[in-house]
């Protein structure tokens, strides 16, 4: 008889449990079939159709029959060039100048018209230099504009969000009298309609009898001019970031608290004993716990930041000049308001891979770095 004999048979499941795990494995699914549903009909449906109609000349309201036009909405999307020109000049070759003494070029439209390879394209963008110019060209300019208007709030918003929200949730976490109150005023911005809080600091934002311009004239002692928020091209911008970041900070506040009261207490009365300050705390054991919560924040108020359209819709209208336009403004104003639903769903299926991309780019360097 050989060892091989004695080796002992793999366990026997038993029915019993075989058909507990196939009666947990059904109730689960059941449970979570409403929300499998919702998804199917309200996300991967919708985007599925948004593909499709990509692909074709699809309007509201239109006479004529809906046709496929292969990436023609795609080549108006993303079609970008440039093109140089040379300063003009006169007969002795001297530097042709206008009204304001620079060198005169000749008209852009004129030269799109002259080249049929620039046909559809507007100017985006001019580098000029002492006798010449660089012109970036587009076929859709304001979907660029608007795309660079989009990083630029999330580059603004996520930091100064992700900021407020982790003081105030140091600040309810170290529980003073009124703790509760605090918490459910800093919170109760979230909950409140955001066309109702647009509509409130517009009003704010007012340039003449705007709180905000009154308190910074008062504090101020009559210094600070009264400032056009929502009429300035430079403010425009800066003043839906600051509400955007004052309406959602409650929100990753309670995350932030959730990621504090996890943390061990052991871990600060060590530091204590070894002499830590309250900073030596916060650097060596606060963030450090509040590590992966971090992460969770900053990705999820991305994302959130990439769909800005209500505050914008509600207080601006995308101005002044094109200022605070968004993709999703765009896309909305395209797909709806102009009745181009073949380039709305362009729009939101490139916008859709943008955000996958930078979700996933996040995800990728968050992971390197916890290696």
């Amino acid at each position: 008889m050989t060892d091989s004999d004695f080796i002992p048979a793999p366990p026997v499941r038993k029915p019993e449990k075989d058909s507990l795990m196939r009666r947990q494995r059904f109730y689960g699914w059941l449970m979570g079939s409403p929300a499998f549903l919702g998804l199917i009909l309200f996300i991967f449906i919708p985007f599925v159709m948004a593909i499709v109609l990509s692909f074709t000349d699809q309007r509201l309201l239109s006479p004529n029959p809906t046709e496929g036009i292969g990436l023609r909405n795609y080549d108006r999307l993303l079609a970008v060039s440039w093109l140089t020109q040379d300063a003009q000049r006169d007969e002795q070759n001297n530097l042709v100048l206008d009204v304001k003494g620079e060198p005169q070029f000749e008209r852009l439209r004129t030269v799109l018209r002259k080249d049929p390879s620039y046909k559809g394209y507007s100017e985006l963008s001019t580098l000029t230099f002492s006798d010449s110019r660089v012109v970036f060209v587009a076929k859709d300019p304001l979907f660029i504009k608007s795309f660079i208007n989009t990083i630029k709030f999330a580059f603004l918003v996520i930091p100064l969000q992700c900021g407020a929200a982790l003081l105030l949730a140091l600040l309810v976490n170290l529980g003073l009298k009124g703790t509760n109150f605090f918490r459910t005023a800093y919170f109760a911005p979230v909950v409140t309609s955001m066309v109702v809080v647009s509509i409130v600091w517009t009003f704010l934002y007012h340039k003449d009898i705007g709180l905000v311009n009154e308190f910074l004239n008062k504090a101020s002692f009559g210094l600070i001019d009264k400032i056009n928020w929502l009429g300035d091209p430079a403010w425009s911008m800066p003043a839906i970031v600051i509400m955007s970041a004052w309406q959602g900070a409650g929100y990753q506040m309670l995350i932030f608290l959730a990621g504090l009261q996890n943390i061990p207490e052991d871990l600060y009365e060590a530091a204590s004993l070894d002499g830590a300050n309250s900073w030596q705390k916060f650097v060596n054991v606060t963030l450090p716990g509040l590590r992966n919560t971090t992460i969770f924040v900053i990705m999820s108020t991305t994302i959130a930041a990439f769909g800005l359209f209500t505050q914008v819709d509600v207080m601006t209208s995308g101005g002044p000049a094109d200022s605070t336009t968004t993709v999703m403004y765009h896309a909305v104003r395209k797909g709806f308001r102009e009745q181009d639903i073949g380039y709305g769903a362009t729009i939101s299926v490139v916008y859709f891979l943008v955000i996958l991309a930078i979700a996933l780019g996040q995800k990728y360097y968050f992971d390197k770095r916890e290696r």
